[in-house]
């Protein structure tokens, strides 16, 4: 592996992998379920569980810093059975994110050009990814830098023109204030349960945070760029996502039908175009389709690189067969890219034949980012544990976690809820149909973990047998 990856690429690889269509497009409908208050609380916890996360990743990517990262983590420092479980599990999850995201494409190149088939879109930026992950890792950090850049000028822009909107200085209409915080049952609209529902919501949308740990083992100066990194991201991304949709709330209110469009297609209804149509803003549908855009082709490019890193730190280890764990000349893992973009592709290729088939692999990725996050609270639980018992000082770490053990615990009880919710009216009415669709990553994960605990019959590695050496 080559070590290109610069701490201007950290920050903005895992600043930009959580701003995407969840805060473009998907914000509206939080607001519209649980109101201004119910959203804001929300994305605000998650926001704390997220940091709580980043710490703990950051604590043990600056110790010892590899591309298998939390697969990596969990099978020296809880079971290897759980490594193997979490390495598939995200393998999986991005390389059908990767299928999704191509689909998408097509759905926004279809706003500007409608007469051309959707699939010849599709595999055209299905190329272009390829491409840019198999020059070297410095072209995917350098794409994902400037992709990223995109999406945050987008948001400062944005909370520049909603401020002013707000006070009454753009928009030819009287000050707004904040009266649309009281509209009706606000700020928080149908009380607890409906702000519940809002943390799977918000959940999703800072997905692709801890992909920084997956970029540490190609980090040329992983000691110092993690941290700086992680300190950046957690305020830049509380920042972005807390005004934000602050200043939605305040501007459109909660009651709004349009509100409650939450798929790529609803540009032309996403709370992002009407703010900017609001002050004026000639052709706002088409600019916010071009930045969605963006965001998707980013998602796509970050999944390509995650899952294939994944693969390739699998094959090193056993995990997965051998051959993925062979680079080329420049550092990049060929065969496992090459995978990674075939179960892409064939994926993609079920949303044209089989819809149904392609809507069960969407489902049974859905939660697995969530389950990752588990891991990686769980791995740096025993970490500490392991280190500390091991006759070491917390002071050796270059980087170290706060509020250790109540950030990972916090995090664990937080991930487990946010799992639990994803779909309460399926478990409440007992729909099986909906339960198989809406929880199907969880039983999957438990199916790896028990095979491969059952086969290699591993155990809970005691603390003081933890390897801890680099």
């Amino acid at each position: 592996m080559a070590r290109e990856l610069k701490t201007r690429h950290l920050s903005m690889i895992a600043l930009g992998g959580s701003i995407g269509t969840g805060l473009f497009v998907a914000s509206g409908s939080a607001i519209a379920t649980a109101g201004p208050g119910g959203a804001i609380l929300a994305y605000c916890a998650i926001g704390l569980m997220v940091y709580f996360l980043m710490t703990s990743l950051g604590e043990m990517a600056t110790y010892m810093p590899v591309s298998g990262s939390f697969s990596e983590y969990a099978s020296r420092f809880v079971d290897p059975a759980l490594g193997f479980a979490l390495g598939w599990n995200y393998w999986f999850n991005w390389a059908i994110t990767l299928a999704v995201d191509v689909a998408t494409t097509a759905i926004l190149m279809h706003f500007w050009l409608p007469a051309v088939p959707g699939w010849i879109f599709s595999l055209g930026f299905l190329v272009l990814i390829f491409a840019i992950n198999i020059i070297s890792v410095k072209a995917f950090g350098e794409t994902e830098y400037w992709l990223s850049m995109i999406k945050v000028i987008t948001v400062i822009v944005f909370l520049i023109v909603g401020v002013l909107t707000i006070f009454g200085i753009l928009g030819g209409g009287p000050a707004i204030g904040l009266r649309n915080y009281t509209l009706g049952d606000a700020p928080f609209h149908n009380g607890w349960p409906a702000a519940l529902s809002v943390f799977v919501v918000a959940g999703f949308s800072f997905q692709g945070t801890e992909l920084i740990g997956i970029t540490a083992g190609e980090s040329a100066t992983p000691e110092k760029s993690i941290p700086k990194a992680i300190k950046q991201v957690f305020w830049r991304i509380l920042l972005f996502y807390i005004l934000a949709i602050a200043v939605i709330a305040a501007i459109i209110p909660f009651t709004s039908p349009n509100l409650l469009g939450s798929g790529a297609s609803d540009v032309a209804i996403s709370p992002f175009t009407l703010v900017f149509k609001r002050t004026g803003l000639a052709g706002a549908a088409s600019v916010m389709n071009a930045v969605i855009l963006t965001s998707v082709l980013s998602s796509a490019n970050s999944g390509m690189y995650a899952s294939t890193r994944m693969l390739w730190a699998m094959g090193g280890t056993g995990f997965a067969p051998r051959i993925f764990s062979k680079t080329n000349g420049r550092g990049v893992p060929l065969p496992a890219l090459l995978a990674t973009t075939a179960v892409g592709a064939l994926t993609f290729l079920t949303s044209i034949m089989g819809p149904h088939v392609y809507t069960l692999l969407v489902a049974a990725s859905g939660l697995t980012g969530f389950i990752a996050w588990l891991g990686i609270a769980i791995s740096h639980y025993r970490f500490r544990r392991a280190f500390i018992k091991q006759g070491h000082a917390v002071s050796e770490l270059v980087y170290h976690a706060k509020w250790f053990p109540v950030g990972p615990l916090l995090a664990l009880l937080m991930g487990i809820i946010v799992i639990l919710g994803q779909d309460l009216q399926s478990v409440t009415h007992f729909d099986w149909s909906r339960l198989l669709i809406s929880y199907m990553s969880v039983p999957l994960f438990i199916i790896l973990y028990v095979y491969y605990k059952v086969r290699h019959k591993t155990k809970l590695i005691p603390l003081d047998e933890v390897k801890l050496d680099k």
